[in-house]
């Protein structure tokens, strides 16, 4: 084969045969030759969704794991990658309606087996699409051991998981306070809620003292300061299903009314007013509505202080005929209306301000969650005060993991994210009312699981060849995005220690979030959401590689530039006619790098200084790494590849080369930093820097050495 290497280098002549070529020598997978170290070092893949294509966050995700994959498999490790693929609940089912609406169709219109079927079929499309995209981006995972969350050896592993947990008593259903999309249908965890900021009203209302006859209605116009409790609030329309009037209980301004009643405007019913520390003295008056059939925290309230629950709001957002006869059959928003009208009409509305505040929509559709009473199954998150069960909590089980060191968090400061949620973690509500998931394994019952049930398995229910959970598990490390700690991570944790008594993972590293160079959020509804697979097409997975990493350094926003890729073309450039002016310099006499101790010397200053800097470059990547830092070994090894020894030493070795007592062993050093070099950055840049190396000339053990880089040895001093 000829050392010579094209005069440009061109991703697309060389990316997919590469890719083929490791797949083909099986370098993948940790259980084909070469002969590897008994140790393992094993990755779950976040299961992407299949509800589309990847965007750059997963691709930022995927060349990280790709990173210490590779590492670890140049380290001689049994380096297991496992891909698949989350079958996402609502989201799939949400997507597949969508078609159906182009057909002027409804799930209902073609029955639930039909529906399904059509899921499955979309499923097959992208899951397909999105594994091959993983391909592109130059992803090494072990492709025999891909996993679906709705595998049938997966959904036995979910039903497992389920019915371990009713047994213990951690599973039950009941009536709770929930999140309820009046869209999809379904209710959600407080996880899966998104929040955007309205700018909306806050309403001063006055609610009358219980003095106040309550058999006929007064004239409120003619009522002092005394006679009423001005109470704040957002939605108006709730008030019709108020249960109590609550303050703090040491605000000066009330205390002389707890324990007396109020009336509840609009329905001339009396409600207590009651003192709670949850209360914030600073909001609005300092006294609060308690709705509690359509508010969890309220519901609470209303749980702790025996009060009632009136259900005034339906599953479909219409007001209920106990919200009175006034207003039974309005929407919500036709509601609000009617009863500000109504409340200025008896003089009880005192003034309206403008105001900013947080409402939470449904993650996938975008609809504003209503909160009311529903009949769900709950898993039990923490210990219930007096209880006498034996063992911890699954919250305080995750939280120990962290607390003792088992789990770590790369930056550490998300941790406390972590540990905050889990030490105020509500029972999670893990029923949903659609047709696509794992359906709840008892007789009788529609509803599916929680996606996020079922993923929470991920990290040990994926390994279903024989042995591969003894050899594979715990694994190492879990990549992820900061907006799923709660979500997944924590509910990893403790399903891990809860079934194998292993923690699944010992560290979780959370990567940088990915904006557009404005600093907004990415998202293709939005029109800010880019492709990454337009920007291979354009500029090669190495150099989309490249600026994915080049970006992510230590804070946790990257502000999307394409000047990145630009400069990550620029790079493979650089490289390459590198590469190509060290291999035009190496003579048949000369010999070949040998791969098994290869020794160099210094005979000039300008050699001494590239060794010493090959050194430290070496120490430091390998300390970068090891430390997740990823952006930071990328640039420290630009920074010498460039500029130490491209601008300096290659310049240095054109004179050194003419002097024949420096010649040879010029050429030495050169083809020693090219190679070191480019097992450095194989992790990062993996196609450009194998198909250099299958150009340099190589001796192992008195024959042609043949090896691909990937499973190549990496550099150590």
């Amino acid at each position: 084969m000829s050392n010579e290497l094209d005069k440009f280098y061109d991703p697309k002549k060389v990316e997919s045969r590469i890719y083929q070529e490791w797949e083909k020598n099986g370098f993948f997978d940790p259980d084909k030759p070469p002969k590897r170290l008994e140790k393992t070092y094993t990755i779950v893949l976040p299961p992407p969704n299949i509800t589309g294509s990847l965007h750059l966050g997963h691709a930022l995700n995927a060349a990280i794991q790709d990173i210490l994959i590779r590492k670890k498999r140049m380290e001689g490790y049994r380096a297991l990658w496992v891909p698949g693929t989350d079958h996402a609940g609502i989201a799939a089912q949400n997507a597949v309606e969508k078609e159906l609406k182009k057909e002027n169709l409804t799930r209902h219109d073609i029955g639930r087996e039909e529906f399904l079927n059509r899921i499955w079929q979309w499923k097959e499309k992208y899951e397909n699409k999105i594994l091959g995209q993983l391909k592109k981006l130059g992803a090494s995972c072990d492709w025999s051991r891909t996993r679906f969350t709705m595998d049938n050896d997966y959904q036995k592993a979910v039903n497992d998981a389920f019915f371990h947990y009713r047994e213990k008593g951690w599973i039950y259903k009941g009536e709770r306070v929930i999140n309820w999309c009046p869209r999809c249908q379904t209710s959600l965890s407080d996880l899966e809620l998104e929040y955007k900021k309205e700018q909306g009203k806050l309403y001063y209302i006055k609610y009358p003292v219980a003095s106040m006859s309550v058999d006929r209605r007064p004239d409120y116009s003619s009522l002092t300061t005394q006679d009423f409790i001005v109470v704040a609030t957002t939605r108006p329309e709730t008030m019709l299903g108020d249960a109590a009037v609550a303050v703090h209980p040491s605000d000066v301004r009330y205390k002389k009314f707890i324990g007396q009643n109020v009336i509840l405007p609009l329905t001339n019913r009396k409600i207590p007013v009651i003192g709670d520390k949850r209360v914030e003295p600073e909001f609005g008056t300092g006294a609060v509505k308690v709705t509690p059939s359509h508010s969890i925290i309220d519901s609470e309230i209303g749980q702790e202080h025996n009060l009632d629950f009136f259900k005034i709001i339906n599953e479909n957002g219409i007001m209920l005929p106990s919200a009175s006869e006034n207003y039974a059959g309005l929407k919500i928003a036709q509601c609000r209306t009617r009863v500000i009208e109504d409340l200025e009409k008896q003089g009880l509305m005192e003034k309206t301000e403008d105001y900013e505040y947080n409402i939470g929509l449904c993650y996938r559709c975008g609809s504003v969650i209503e909160n009311l009473p529903s009949m769900q199954w709950f898993l039990k998150m923490s210990r219930e005060a007096g209880s006498r069960h034996a063992g911890d909590s699954l919250a305080e089980i995750a939280i120990k993991a962290v607390k003792s060191g088992k789990i770590k968090f790369h930056p550490e400061r998300w941790s406390k994210i972590y540990l905050e949620w889990l030490k105020n973690v509500r029972d999670w509500n893990i029923s949903r009312q659609i047709w696509w998931g794992h359906k709840i394994p008892i007789e009788g019952e529609n509803d599916v699981l929680d996606t996020w049930f079922s993923s929470a398995l991920w990290p040990f229910a994926v390994f279903n060849k024989k042995n591969d959970l003894k050899n594979f598990y715990p694994t190492d490390a879990m990549v992820t995005a900061r907006d799923i700690i709660n979500l997944w991570v924590a509910r990893m944790v403790f399903s891990g220690l809860e079934f194998t008594k292993k923690p699944p993972f010992k560290d979780v590293i959370i990567h940088a979030t990915i904006l557009t160079k404005e600093g907004k959020r990415m998202s293709k509804s939005l029109g800010t959401g880019l492709d990454p697979m337009d920007f291979i097409e354009r500029y090669g997975a190495d150099a989309t590689r490249f600026a994915l990493v080049w970006q992510s350094m230590k804070t946790q926003d990257v502000h999307w530039s394409e000047e990145a890729l630009i400069a990550g073309r620029k790079f493979l450039n650089k490289t390459w006619n590198a590469a190509r002016f060290v291999l035009a310099q190496i003579e048949p006499s000369s010999g070949a790098l040998v791969d098994e101790g290869y020794k160099v010397k210094s005979k000039t200053v300008a050699d001494k200084e590239i060794l010493k800097n090959l050194r430290d470059v070496i120490k430091k990547t390998n300390k970068n790494i090891n430390n997740f830092e990823f952006g930071q070994a990328l640039h420290e090894l630009y920074d010498f590849f460039w500029h130490d020894f491209c601008d300096k030493y290659i310049e240095s070795s054109k004179l050194q080369m003419s002097d024949n007592k420096l010649k040879d062993n010029t050429q030495k050093i050169l083809l020693y930093v090219l190679a070191v070099s480019l097992k450095l950055f194989h992790p990062f840049i993996p196609f450009i820097t194998e198909e250099i190396w299958s150009k340099i000339p190589r001796v192992k053990q008195g024959k042609k050495s043949t090896t691909m880089l990937i499973v190549e040895k990496w550099p150590l001093l």
